[in-house]
């Protein structure tokens, strides 16, 4: 292996091992602590633009798993690891994920120490990194001054899509912000009839269709980056039930008068506590995302809290009452995750079956 280097915007160094493609790459560096499923968690549309830092110290011991992915690829511009796994041992293993990213053309780097990493970003924010051969080389405001920019509109699908179910019990408009392949396959199992839009169909078009419900999917980046995507979900509200998802969830309190915020580093991990309001129950969910809807914005005469952030008290679902709609941060039923959130998609597709 060479050697390569990963620069932290503030001037740290960190040498290591070059894994993946040899070329540099500049990204946000955020990380994880997910232990398991690293073929979902690379292949996550949210990670567009950033660079993956594993916080479990050994990843890819299962080898590469593509019916595992969760879109047609790695999303992330680069993967940053304490060891990748060059023997994995898993009957349904396809190789390695070192070749898998060297022939993605995704550049990554190995044998740095993920933990003082993470320990930096706790402390400081997510930063922009770069994966290089030179650090000296490196123009740091041109690293200081990247941006992730309009995510959403990288990943989404380009074209509508219809999912038929055979006997479905109701109709799913799901508008596409880089969903991931398990939310859509959540809806399917439910006896959803779904079809895919592309993050910039226009409300009119959605409704023209006449679904029982829609649901606002997940995606990567700031929620306020595009006011067009606001207002395409304020047109939603009130004429036909809504679900939103992680950005979904975002962008609906945006569109009901709530507001938004960039978090210091992200909540990325499966293990991460929220805690029911109704009933104080807390759960441990699946998450991957940069920004929060702050929890006292929302308007009281709209909406109501209905999941709180245990670690940190940002808004991790609002129930609306102004209009039918309810939305969680979390992902429900995620794995390589918890499953003790499914039961928001059983509420959601049984409302809309008995409505028919």
């Amino acid at each position: 292996m060479k050697d390569a280097y990963l620069l932290l915007g503030d001037g740290q160094i960190f040498k290591g091992k070059r894994i993946g493609s040899e070329r540099d790459a500049v990204g946000e560096l955020v990380f994880t602590t997910a232990m398991v499923g690293c073929n979902k968690t690379l292949s996550d549309p949210n990670y567009y633009g950033q660079l993956l830092l594993f916080t479990f110290p050994a990843v890819g011991n299962c080898g590469l798993i593509t019916a595992d992915f969760e879109s047609g690829g790695v999303h992330a511009f680069g993967v940053v690891v304490r060891e990748l796994c060059g023997a994995p041992s898993n009957f349904r293993s396809e190789g390695t994920l070192g070749d898998y990213l060297q022939k993605a053309d995704v550049p990554g780097i190995c044998g740095v120490d993920t933990r003082r990493l993470t320990a930096i970003l706790r402390d400081k924010g997510t930063m922009n990194a770069c994966i290089c051969a030179d650090p000296t080389a490196v123009d740091m405001d041109a690293l200081n001054g990247y941006a992730v920019g309009d995510a959403v509109a990288r990943v989404s699908v380009k074209e509508k899509t219809h999912y038929e179910t055979p006997d479905a019990r109701c109709r799913v408009s799901l508008l596409d912000y880089g969903t991931s392949a398990e939310l859509l396959a959540e809806l399917q199992s439910r006896g959803c009839a779904v079809t895919v839009y592309p993050q910039d169909t226009p409300a009119e078009a959605i409704l023209a269709d006449r679904p029982d419900g829609v649901l606002l999917g997940d995606g990567p980046g700031d929620p306020k980056i595009s006011p067009q995507r606001i207002e395409t979900v304020r047109a939603l509200c009130g004429k036909t039930p809504l679900f939103a998802v992680g950005l979904g969830h975002e962008l609906l309190a945006l569109a009901a008068g709530g507001d938004t915020f960039k978090l210091p580093y992200g909540h990325r991990g499966a293990s991460l506590p929220v805690t029911e309001q109704a009933s104080g129950r807390t759960v441990v969910t699946s998450q991957n995302h940069g920004y929060a809807v702050a929890a006292d914005s929302i308007p009281a005469q709209v909406g109501k809290i209905s999941f709180l952030n245990a670690n940190d008290g940002t808004a991790e679902g609002v129930t609306y009452t102004k209009f039918d709609a309810f939305s969680v941060q979390f992902r429900p039923a995620e794995s390589a995750g918890p499953l003790n959130t499914a039961q928001l998609y059983d509420a959601f597709v049984d409302k809309l079956a008995g409505a028919r």
